[in-house]
């Protein structure tokens, strides 16, 4: 079969492509550039025959994607997305199961193949530092590369937070045509130094430094937010997000920079992001009465801050975190604990993924942070249920790390089925009787 793929590619072609990578990549690299490499013939190069968007940062990029999605099929394109919530095609889709965010090279090279054969001209993508470093993203053809925002994460990984700053660097030097960047974000500047034949920033507060006529720019103007949604206006268009969370906006603003990238009228993507009335596992509403259960993916300490500031001071909230990764990122567990405190009136600290780690020894870490004020339930479906007795009419239940995941890693390479949102409903039916 592969021997039949490659009579179809000229050879000299296929030598000098693999070639251009490998002078630049470390040897320690080489076998994960090959299997990119492969998986590009086996499948053909499919990404020639789409526009690419890829999406990297440390937060929002799944909600970016979703908000793309619906843009471009709200344009009348066909369209095909892959996010750690799940893959999609127009309007097909099946759950990501894979624990994984961006997946190996065959996977996506089989994605990017079905998409094309679907009709979809365009492809959007997370695009991780994880992957990046092994090189998940070579041979695949991107147009466009998204940056949303940057905060420590995956330091150990990395060896340090400038180390995980020049990986996604890395994915912006190999996008030549259109980059777009969040103005906001303290790593702008980084970003918009590499070079590209379009340039967009989005943002909130836009700040003079970025007022440069070589580069196209939107921002959010007469911001307000309410429960459950922000409203915003772009270029005097009144937009209203039907979801909590005003860091949402960015994220919207982001998507809206895509469609303009490409030519979509504003107009078509305030009808789109009007129609999104959800975001699995982030920010969902599980329930709203007698009293409200959120579920978010937030395993970081900045994610899970404004997650809480949502809802701080409007209502009483009772948050169920652990730490996200056993064996890794340690650092974050005390902070995460902190921020519980800093912002919630009941902390339950459980389980979550621990891989090979204990998890109580995790569990005691991010206690840690939060001085003495901590429940610890290693079950995290009894520490769902104890959050959920406790709560009374007009709380907030704020659950945070899983969100749609559908395993807890455990040790030994194990994993156990998860649902969030299931467990959550069945504990509050045992509550009622």
């Amino acid at each position: 079969m592969i021997k039949c793929l490659i009579k179809k590619i000229a050879p000299s072609f296929l030598i000098a492509c693999f070639a251009r990578y490998i002078r630049q990549t470390p040897v320690i690299g080489w076998y994960h550039l090959f299997l990119a490499f492969l998986g590009a013939i086996l499948y053909g190069f499919p990404s020639r025959k789409m526009t690419v968007i890829g999406v990297t940062g440390t937060k929002g990029k799944s909600t970016v994607i979703e908000f793309c999605h619906q843009i471009f099929q709200e344009a009348g394109y066909k369209v095909a997305s892959l996010s750690s919530i799940r893959f999609k095609i127009n309007n097909k889709e099946t759950p990501n199961l894979l624990k994984m965010t961006m997946p190996g090279r065959f996977k996506i090279q089989k994605f990017f193949k079905q998409a094309a054969l679907s009709g979809c001209k365009y492809m959007i993508l997370e695009v991780t530092s994880e992957g990046i470093l092994q090189h998940r993203h070579k041979f695949i053809n991107f147009d466009t590369a998204v940056f949303t925002n940057l905060s420590p994460e995956h330091i150990e990984r990395h060896g340090s937070f400038k180390n995980y700053q020049l990986a996604k660097g890395n994915f912006f030097k190999v996008v030549k045509k259109t980059h777009i960047v969040n103005l906001d974000d303290e790593k702008a500047s980084f970003f918009l130094q590499f070079p590209s034949v379009n340039k967009w920033g989005y943002s909130e507060k836009i700040s003079n430094r970025f007022l440069n006529p070589n580069f196209r720019t939107i921002h959010a103007d007469n911001i307000e937010t309410s429960e459950g949604r922000s409203v915003f206006s772009v270029n005097n268009t009144k937009i209203k997000l039907n979801l909590y969370g005003k860091f949402n906006i960015l994220n919207a603003l982001a998507a809206i920079c895509v469609g303009l990238s490409e030519d979509i009228d504003l107009e078509v993507s305030k009808k789109a992001l009007e129609k999104v009335k959800e975001i699995k596992g982030r920010m969902e509403i599980i329930m709203e009465k007698p009293f409200r259960v959120i579920v978010d993916y937030a395993h970081t300490p900045d994610a899970l801050q404004k997650v809480y500031e949502s809802f701080y001071g409007k209502s009483r909230i009772i948050c169920v975190l652990g730490s996200a990764g056993g064996g890794r990122d340690k650092w974050k567990r005390p902070k995460m604990g902190e921020i519980a405190a800093k912002y919630c009136d009941e902390i339950i600290i459980t389980n979550e993924d621990p891989y090979d780690e204990e998890p109580i020894e995790i569990i005691n870490q991010v206690a840690s942070g939060a001085k003495e004020r901590a429940k610890k339930i290693l079950d995290r479906r009894d520490a769902i249920g104890e959050a959920l007795k406790s709560a009374k009419s007009g709380d907030t239940v704020v659950i945070t790390g899983k969100g749609c995941e559908s395993w807890m890693c455990i040790s030994h390479g194990k994993k156990i089925p998860w649902d969030e949102k299931k467990i959550v409903r069945e504990e509050f039916q045992k509550i009622k009787g």
